[in-house]
């Protein structure tokens, strides 16, 4: 598997690239807005979008979602559907933030815990970790040891949950029964910040002790 990562808006999400580098067929992860600076940018690589993958239903994360999905002709998947108040409600978020309107949405597909998607030949594990929203979910590809994280677990830092449907026990859990579970050398891409290891902030992270 291939990535590219594309920081986005004044929130600085980490939106991602990813394809399957056999057949050059792409997922646009968590396009959470500057639309037309991402179409721009992904035609450098010469692949194909076939699907738009969302962790969660947080503003920063979804902002161009239906903008890029029309764009491009390709369906919206994720996140599990106990996000559909946060896409219902994303004029609300905005107002929250004081950013411009996103209209509110649904996904063509919602996600399930254990659900396979598939990036061209790469496969990716869907496991539902809520707690910083009740639907998040991230995507492991078990093959490379490469997780797409979203807003759960971060370099020195966990996901916040003061915000709409957050949940500190809940995303505790998430993170000690199913992502500490997991090997030391996993790489994972955060929503948010520089990359990391499972091992790393098993090891390093504060919060986590």
């Amino acid at each position: 598997m291939r990535y590219h990562l594309m920081p986005v808006t004044a929130f600085n999400q980490n939106c991602s690239l990813i394809w399957c580098d056999q057949i050059k067929e792409a997922a646009l992860v968590d396009p959470g807005g500057d639309a037309r600076r991402l179409c721009l940018e992904i035609e450098t690589f010469n692949v194909t979008i076939t699907k738009i993958l969302l962790t969660h239903g947080h503003l920063d994360h979804v902002g161009a979602s239906k903008e890029l999905a029309q764009y491009y002709g390709v369906p919206i998947i994720g996140p599990h559907s106990a996000d559909q108040p946060l896409l219902e409600n994303l004029p609300g978020q905005c107002k929250m933030f004081g950013v411009p309107i996103i209209d509110s949405f649904l996904p063509d597909h919602w996600l399930d815990n254990g659900e396979i998607i598939k990036v061209g030949m790469e496969s990716y594990l869907v496991l539902h970790c809520p707690g910083h929203s009740p639907g998040h979910v991230v995507l492991w590809n078990k093959t490379s040891r490469f997780i797409i994280m979203g807003d759960v677990l971060f370099r020195n830092a966990i996901g916040r949950t003061d915000l709409p449907g957050g949940n500190a026990q809940m995303l505790m859990h998430s993170i000690n029964n199913l992502l500490l579970r997991l090997a030391d050398d996993i790489v994972f891409l955060p929503g948010h910040g520089p990359m990391s290891t499972i091992g790393r902030e098993r090891y390093s992270n504060l919060f986590l002790r």
